[in-house]
């Protein structure tokens, strides 16, 4: 951590050591999200782009002076484990798409392959080293099923006690995945929002380490990766637009953050505009954003959506996911269930990419961002994929309109079927 500067609230811009507070401002209390606060002239001096072009660390460990961790103990935990694998996640040239859609460039970044098959892996990974630094036997998070899934994985690749708190809705196969990894699943007989708080209360209680990154204010320094590789696999000339998936508003929070890394080390010359994709169901960010709410002014929704990822009553990061769509000239769009849906095939026919709900719906906010005429012809586009469509089957087949054929065991039987479906 020798590059970190400090922490500093994004509520007031109170400024404070490191070592002085464990997650949040004390004068705001849990809504006083901090921002990590790097020196830029430590960093310069032991990370270039030159380095990183040379590097063979194919991971979000390669950007290790941009990061808030002990340098020595991730790497350690990362040697010959899943943690080794997180990021550098591919970023896809999606001609067809771009060319369906009448714009200049579009690319797919394709976080479904990451170890635990979700964007979330990047910030749990950040946890994973955290709490060894913290020295705490337990970690603990709140999660509609893929941050959850994520930090189980990083766990159980170093041994680590953790213990998940999920609401009862969640899709089964998201905690399939986590009583595979061993974590201990408690199901919470409510919502998101009122397991987010039984966490922290917990937490608090027991003295565990909270992951929550709408919380944890070292969480967004992971999902920030995704905004550094995604300007170094385009050789440092950034898109015009990068479409997030918001629930809670991390993700957005974290992309804003990277953006701002590289502008502070004179890596990129402009700064992407943002646009936040939310769930017509599920989109309080849309109307704060509309109405020139700041976040401590937003009231809790009634918050429904097929896309379980992004469903959230009241985001816990909606400072930070107000404020990088502010500061990038960018948009709030929200999106009906059904463009979420059509969503999933089109990605995977025409990109290869096969996505959950939440992971296709920033496609599905790109596509109205065109038909409105936000997003123009000659604009370069990149689409986050932020969970992969094995999340949620039940999800995947409401989105399909095609039935397999039913064939007898003859090459009869398959010409038939053949000549019916032309």
């Amino acid at each position: 951590m020798e590059s970190v500067a400090g922490l500093a609230c994004t509520i007031c811009g109170a400024q404070y050591e490191a070592d002085e507070v464990a997650y949040v401002c004390p004068r705001h209390g849990d809504d006083g999200i901090l921002d990590v606060v790097y020196d830029y002239n430590s960093v310069r001096a032991s990370l270039t782009k030159q380095a990183l072009a040379a590097s063979q660390r194919r991971s979000i460990w390669r950007y290790l002076p941009l990061l808030p961790v002990d340098a020595d103990l991730a790497l350690r935990l990362a040697q010959g484990t899943p943690l080794g694998s997180v990021g550098w996640t591919p970023l896809y040239d999606a001609s067809r798409l771009a060319s369906s859609l009448g714009i200049r460039w579009l690319g797919v970044k394709d976080d479904t392959c990451e170890p635990t098959a979700s964007f979330k892996d990047r910030a749990s990974a950040i946890a994973a080293v955290k709490v060894r630094e913290q020295g705490a036997e337990v970690i603990t998070t709140a999660s509609t099923g893929n941050a959850a899934a994520a930090l189980a994985g990083m766990c159980a690749a170093v041994g680590q006690p953790n213990v998940i708190f999920v609401p009862r809705s969640a899709p089964e196969a998201k905690v399939a995945q986590l009583l595979a990894y061993g974590s201990t699943v408690l199901l919470v007989d409510g919502n998101y929002d009122q397991a987010f708080d039984l966490c922290l209360e917990v937490a608090r209680e027991f003295g565990w380490y909270n992951r929550n990154t709408a919380y944890n204010p070292y969480m967004s320094e992971g999902k920030k990766t995704a905004a550094l590789e995604v300007c170094e696999q385009l050789d440092w000339q950034p898109p015009d637009w990068i479409f997030v998936p918001v629930g809670d508003g991390c993700i957005i929070g974290g992309i804003h953050k990277g953006l701002q890394d590289l502008v502070a080390l004179d890596w990129i010359d402009r700064v992407p505009r943002l646009a936040g994709v939310q769930a017509a169901g599920s989109s309080p960010l849309v109307d704060a954003w509309e109405r020139g709410l700041e976040g401590w002014q937003m009231e809790p929704v009634e918050a429904h959506t097929v896309a379980d990822s992004i469903c959230a009553a009241l985001p816990r990061d909606r400072n930070k996911a107000l404020r990088a769509v502010r500061e990038t000239d960018g948009v709030y769009v929200s999106v009906a269930d059904e463009q979420i849906l059509e969503a999933i095939p089109t990605l995977a026919r025409e990109c290869g990419v096969f996505a959950e709900p939440a992971g296709a719906a920033a496609y599905a906010g790109l596509v109205q961002a065109v038909e409105s005429g936000i997003v123009r012809a000659e604009d370069s586009v990149v689409v986050l994929a932020t969970g992969s469509g094995l999340k949620d089957i039940t999800g995947a087949k409401k989105a399909l309109r095609d039935k397999p054929l039913i064939v007898a065991p003859t090459l009869d039987s398959v010409r038939k079927a053949l000549a019916r479906t032309g």
